[in-house]
């Protein structure tokens, strides 16, 4: 783990120097002769050592004064892997951030939703990333208004809005410090080349650190797809967005050196949550070099990470729906819980409208799930036990599943459900809460390939021996996985 690498001047220093990608949202190089912030990877020629100054975010530079680089844009890198590879009160709190609660319920929410003071809250985050919520948000704020500006052909005043600026003040005042330019001139140097956006329609890029393999990350999304929510079409893996203010359709594609996407949102307001989702759902900050590095020490391993690098965990948009997907899922074929679920979808979906055909419905909400006749759901009985007891608990808040989640303590509520074993509860935590040492050793998949491999097959041999693949168990997972002919290991033709 490289947490505090902006502490670090000579690593950093080489960083820059070598303009290394797979550094960028690590830390960010400001520059005291120019009073400009990069990425470690700016194209320009490197400052001089002792003109650099390392921050931990961009809002941190921005906070000493710092604006962003016309050039290498690093308010658009990849965020730091350290958010979603942690589960303690930082890591939480920037998933929250990056969820948009602090644009909706303040700082206050934020606090509560943690279970800290808000004077807690503020010195933690500005220990660690010299800035606290509130600034961080507005740095979030600014790179949403930074995409509308350059993306779209929506009034300066509905963008403020739509950003989550509270006034067109704040707005101009954000847009020029930030990034030097008022926002009418910040959208006249934009590439006009994307011809066709709409209100309420945006086409961007979502960056990743190199490698990204798409083979089982596109594949299992599009092999588990439920009818009607999700779908491959065109090279793109499509869904319906169950989002804050209302719902949108996304299409995703891989494309060699970012991911291609397309968004329709019903509210503009959604931008920064539908994008921080899917880029969590694709898995996108992880950093696969020190990933695989790791994983690779394995002799058994490593064949299938010098064969395949850079495998992604494909994980989900929405925590408790994919929880109720896990319980579908038990014990049945990926077809028959794709049936289970699209069941559910057509009797208790809400309903929305896809401009391009093929999708019809959001994943019901918890809620509408609750209210479901036991009997009407075609599953043995003990399981329809553990869903109506899981889809109650989401419904009244008794089990919570989100960004803010506490890995610990939700396993522990997770296992005290009625047919939750530790299959369920661990390919949970490792698609929805996103924990990167979550780990299957009973999965009949894995088991499998472990043997083939010349790995332990038994449960409790293969997870010593997977001791020392910590903390990227769920990694090699996927690894193990991919050694399969299923179709979750194959990009769709």
């Amino acid at each position: 783990m490289q947490k505090g690498m902006h502490t670090e001047t000579e690593r950093c220093v080489r960083a820059v120097q070598s303009k290394d990608a797979r550094f960028d949202g690590w830390f960010f190089t400001a520059v005291v002769t120019t009073g400009i912030y990069c990425r470690p990877s700016c194209p320009v020629v490197p400052p001089k050592p002792e003109n650099m100054r390392f921050f931990p975010s961009a809002a941190a530079c921005q906070q000493a004064g710092f604006r962003a680089c016309k050039r290498c844009r690093p308010d658009t890198s990849p965020g730091s892997p350290e958010w979603n590879q942690r589960a303690d009160l930082v890591a939480r709190a920037m998933r929250l951030i990056a969820d948009g609660v602090v644009d909706r319920e303040g700082v206050p929410g934020l606090a509560a939703r943690l279970g800290y003071s808000t004077r807690q809250i503020e010195r933690q985050l500005l220990a660690e990333l010299g800035a606290g919520p509130l600034a961080l948000a507005r740095a979030q704020r600014a790179q949403a208004a930074r995409l509308l500006i350059e993306t779209t052909p929506l009034p300066m005043a509905d963008i403020a809005f739509a950003a989550g600026f509270a006034s067109i003040r704040s707005f101009n005042d954000t847009v020029r410090e930030v990034f030097a330019l008022a926002p009418t001139d910040l959208r006249a140097r934009a590439p006009h080349s994307t011809p066709g956006n709409t209100a309420g329609a945006l086409t961007l890029r979502l960056p990743f650190r190199a490698p990204l393999n798409p083979d089982n990350l596109f594949g299992h999304l599009a092999a588990t797809a439920v009818p009607g929510v999700e779908e491959w079409r065109d090279g793109a893996y499509r869904r319906t967005l169950r989002l804050p203010y209302g719902h949108g359709i996304v299409s995703l594609s891989p494309q060699p050196d970012h991911i291609a996407c397309r968004l329709t949102l019903s509210d503009l307001r959604d931008l920064t949550v539908a994008i921080s989702r899917c880029r969590r759902m694709l898995d996108l900050d992880a950093d696969p070099v020190a990933i695989d590095d790791q994983l690779r020490t394995d002799p058994l391993l490593a064949p299938l990470i010098d064969k395949a690098p850079g495998r992604r965990v494909p994980r989900t948009v929405d925590e408790a729906e994919f929880a109720v997907r896990a319980v579908l899922g038990q014990q049945v074929s990926t077809a028959a819980a794709r049936t289970h679920a699209a069941r559910l979808v057509t009797a208790h979906g809400e309903p929305v409208d896809d401009p391009e055909g093929g999708l019809a419905h959001l994943f019901p909400a918890a809620e509408a799930l609750a209210s479901v006749d036991p009997e009407s759901l075609a599953m043995p009985r003990t399981r329809r036990t553990t869903f109506t007891t899981l889809v109650r608990g989401l419904a009244d808040g008794q089990v919570r599943l989100g960004p803010d989640s506490d890995w610990p303590e939700t396993r522990a509520k997770l296992l005290e459900l009625p047919g939750f074993g530790p299959w369920t509860v661990d390919v949970i935590a490792m698609r929805a809460l996103g924990d990167p040492d979550a780990f299957l050793p009973t999965d009949l998949g894995i088991r499998r390939a472990a043997q083939e491999l010349g790995l332990p097959s038994t449960p409790a041999a293969l997870t010593a021996r997977a001791a020392a693949w910590r903390p990227w168990r769920a990694y090699a997972v996927q690894y193990l996985w991919a050694t399969d002919s299923h179709p979750i290991n194959f990009l769709p033709v």
